[in-house]
């Protein structure tokens, strides 16, 4: 699947992820920001791919501004990204849940 757009789903608030997702060129692509980087950075990284990978797109650049969130919470905000910037919002993917 291709990147239509940019899009974005999280806050900075205490406890939740920021994710923007923009079309790219070279593979998957993360930026990750956080407090907890150093100890947790590859984990949420790691779960950032996997939903990446389950909706199949090939190139695209992930902004994570994480605020300490859980890894359902980031799967969520992730999820909700990418199917914004796909334009498939309208339906629900449920395989990928």
């Amino acid at each position: 699947m291709e990147i239509k757009k940019t899009a974005m789903d999280g806050t900075l608030e205490s406890s939740d992820i920021q994710i923007t997702v923009s079309k790219g060129t070279d593979g998957v692509q993360i930026d990750l920001t956080s407090d907890v980087q150093e100890r947790f950075g590859e984990q949420i990284k790691q779960t950032i791919e996997k939903v990446v990978k389950d909706f199949d797109v090939d190139n695209v650049n992930v902004k994570a501004v994480d605020q300490g969130a859980l890894d359902c919470v980031i799967k969520a905000r992730t999820i909700t990204a990418l199917q914004r910037a796909l334009g498939t919002s309208a339906e629900p993917a449920w395989e990928v849940l």
